[in-house]
């Protein structure tokens, strides 16, 4: 596992031994960050089941301004600060050991409008129906920027539940067993 490219191009990333992390391949991390390439330099990214912290590792490498990883794992969240610390970006990263929706939940609660996220990524266990919940709470909470892309990583053959109102899916890509949807505000002008 290794950044794809910017100022950390080629640095390996830690993944920790023994714990049941399914990082991002290289191949759907290089297709979703085709998609969202334009979208990242100067932004605000929310790396939500961060395991590794490689999505929101990339961004940083990709000219984004500050990214947020949250993880409940105490081992994830360590491989995170090994991970920050190897490619430099610590002085641009927070981390928070928890549950998502815990976190967005208290985020909403003790920001300002100024600091909504511009990308949210959202890779949780496939499994779980957290996604579902997720996308339910960044809508309640309404923490994504206007323009703002949330990107969700689940199974190819998984039918995701509709979004909020609030959302739209606009793109979705495939990528073998796996595929990525993205999604913004229902009433963002888009230009695809």
């Amino acid at each position: 596992m290794r950044v794809i490219t910017g100022s950390a191009r080629g640095r390996k990333l830690q993944e920790p031994d023994g714990l049941d992390i399914r990082p991002t391949t290289d191949r759907v991390k290089e297709g979703l960050f085709s998609a969202i390439q334009f979208d990242i330099p100067g932004r605000r990214v929310l790396d939500l089941f961060a395991g590794t912290g490689q999505l929101g590792i990339e961004c940083l490498s990709r000219g984004a301004d500050s990214a947020v990883f949250v993880d409940t794992a105490p081992a994830a969240v360590a491989a995170i600060r090994e991970n920050l610390k190897r490619t430099g970006f610590t002085d641009r990263a927070e981390i928070h050991t928890g549950g998502a929706l815990e976190y967005l939940a208290a985020f909403s609660r003790a920001r300002g409008k100024n600091k909504n996220f511009d990308i949210i990524f959202l890779d949780p266990p496939y499994e779980s129906n957290f996604i579902a919940d997720a996308l339910e709470a960044v809508a309640a909470f309404d923490i994504l920027k206007p323009h703002g892309i949330i990107s969700a990583e689940h199974p190819a053959g998984k039918r995701l539940p509709p979004p909020p109102e609030l959302f739209r899916a606009y793109r979705s890509y495939r990528y073998g067993k796996i595929a990525v949807t993205l999604y913004r505000h229902a009433d963002a002008d888009l230009i695809i």
